[in-house]
């Protein structure tokens, strides 16, 4: 049997610097430093933070998305003309709805 290299005192001192990091870039900084120093992988030292119940997740970047309703609010402001006008429009994709907004010149 392996030794863990998580020993009592390595746990303490990791889960005292992860827990205060204060964004999330410094909570990964974390990570990866004593990955590097253990010697073992990112994902080894985020399961023991796991286990420990310390581990903040990461929260994803989520690009800003458009309803179909705002894209076509956006044709109409490009187009001058009402959203009623363009109601129907409402059932394209919204695939072909941002082509078509993107190819259009921007509203002076």
């Amino acid at each position: 049997m392996t030794k863990s290299v998580y020993t009592p005192e390595v746990t303490e001192v990791l889960v005292r610097e992860y827990s205060a990091a204060e964004s999330a870039e410094a909570r990964q900084a974390v990570l990866e430093k004593f990955a590097e120093e253990l010697e073992v992988k990112v994902a080894s030292v985020r399961a023991k933070l796991v286990r420990e119940g310390v581990y903040v997740k990461a929260e994803k970047s989520r690009k800003s998305v458009a309803t179909k309703a705002e894209l076509v609010g956006l044709l109409a402001e490009r187009l001058e003309v009402s959203e009623e006008a363009l109601e129907s429009l409402e059932k394209a994709t919204k695939s072909a709805l941002t082509k078509v907004l993107a190819g259009l010149p921007k509203a002076s």
